[in-house]
């Protein structure tokens, strides 16, 4: 009998792939220049808006093209093959895999600051990898597991950050004066460049809404279901996101923060006190399982699509015996380990970031191609709004992605080198997959 993954669990693998570091780490970034309630809070919203905004093309796009693979399917159905191909190479090698480094980075700092004693980086990475090296065990074994597994995660990280903001409102005796309406000034905030730059990290915060179109052809009945577990789980992620954002700056200072990445620690530090932020840091650390665990278990099925399509990388295709692309999740986890061993926080977040963005960009563009060239193909779902609804989100994106290149050109530049390989190794592909 065919296993499927439920619904429940395509909700819970959006949740765990939009919660993550970002959320827990952008806020320090943001306010080295952002000095005030309202452009913060306005960013989070934003952020959510273009989120839900780029769900509800989804839900046409998924409902549509109803196969695994997110993008790589999206772009290759839309445009042409090399498209997809490309945009599967930059998932594997960029869209899933460093943002899976970034976490269990994330995960390192967070568990040695809920320890005794100083630990270095060696500790925090030998720590990230242990966890990537556990959650791709477990989801290269079966959907049963890897399901439970995921559903717990994100059933207990939700679980773990009402309790974090409900302590904050209970205990913290002199809260920060924040307000989230607008002061004298906040429009030249709004308007400059820093906030610009401060909206990138939110994108990445953001990033993961479109995760259930990775395991679309693997949900019993995706054109039904698709459209409401995109829109239930990036709009629940945008409550909890702003929530979240608003309780750090209530229970901490904002010079306290600044600078910082373990956000939830300077928070949990005046909500709880020295000891108790140790325990809180703590629980902070187990939040960051359940986001590794969803794009260990998201990721590979572009990889998976991309072996089906090619004969040369057909060992990316193959399934065991449970139906699962074991091939696929553990070379998507090794190129995991490789950025944790190799790379810094920060340089993965700003161009993992971008190039997720630049793909989804192209996946809603490909909404309006497919309306023009198909108008006829069958659409359970069409999204609501159209076309106010998917411009609005390409044009927050677009503004998100020409700051990275202003101001970020060598990640833009090494983007475009990730591209350029993906080009060389579709060209080489299909070489190789022609009968000699």
């Amino acid at each position: 009998m065919t296993q499927f993954y439920k619904p429940r669990t395509a909700v819970a693998l959006i949740v765990a792939n939009m919660v993550g570091t970002g959320v827990f780490t952008s806020l320090g970034l943001q306010l080295v220049d952002i000095h005030t309630g309202f452009p913060i809070i306005l960013l989070w919203i934003l952020g959510g808006v273009a989120a839900i905004c780029g769900a509800a093309s989804y839900s046409e796009l998924g409902a549509a093209l109803p196969r695994s693979g997110g993008e790589y399917n999206f772009l290759g159905r839309i445009y042409h093959p090399i498209a997809g191909f490309i945009s599967g190479w930059v998932s594997a090698t960029i869209g899933f895999a460093a943002p899976i480094a970034a976490v269990a980075i994330g995960f390192g700092k967070y568990s040695t600051a809920a320890l005794p004693g100083d630990y270095g980086p060696a500790a925090q990475k030998a720590l990230a990898c242990a966890l990537v090296i556990l959650v791709m065990i477990i989801h290269g074994r079966n959907r049963s597991g890897s399901g439970t597994f995921q559903t717990l995660f994100t059933a207990l990280k939700i679980v773990l950050i009402l309790a974090f903001c409900a302590c904050a409102f209970l205990l913290v005796e002199t809260p920060q004066n924040i307000t989230i309406t607008p002061v004298a000034g906040d429009l030249d905030v709004i308007t400059g460049s820093a906030f610009a730059i401060a909206l990138i990290y939110v994108s990445y915060s953001y990033t993961g809404w479109n995760a259930a179109t990775y395991i679309t052809g693997e949900l019993e009945n995706p054109q039904r279901d698709l459209p409401r577990i995109l829109l239930i789980g990036t709009g629940g992620v945008t409550i909890l996101y702003v929530l979240l954002n608003y309780v750090f700056l209530y229970a901490a200072p904002m010079e306290a923060m600044a600078g910082k990445v373990e956000i939830g620690y300077v928070a949990a530090q005046y909500i709880f006190g020295e000891t108790g932020a140790r325990l809180a840091a703590g629980m902070l650390s187990l939040l960051l399982i359940s986001s590794v665990s969803a794009m260990t278990l998201a990721g590979p099925r572009a990889l998976q699509a991309i072996g089906e399509d090619f004969h040369a990388l057909r060992f990316l295709g193959r399934v065991n015996a449970a139906g699962v692309p074991k091939n696929a999740v553990y070379f998507q986890s090794a190129i995991a380990l490789t950025l944790i061993l190799t790379s810094s926080f920060k340089a993965i977040v700003i161009f993992a970031g971008a190039m997720l963005a630049f793909n989804s960009f192209l996946a809603v563009l490909g909404l309006f191609v497919l309306r023009w060239r198909e108008p006829d193909l069958p659409r359970p779902y069409r999204c609501w709004g159209y076309p106010v609804v998917p411009l609005l989100y390409l044009a927050l994106t677009a503004f998100t992605l020409v700051f990275v290149v202003i101001t970020e050109p060598q990640k833009a530049q090494f983007g475009l080198g990730v591209i350029l390989a993906g080009m060389v190794f579709y060209v080489a592909s299909k070489r190789l997959s022609q009968p000699t």
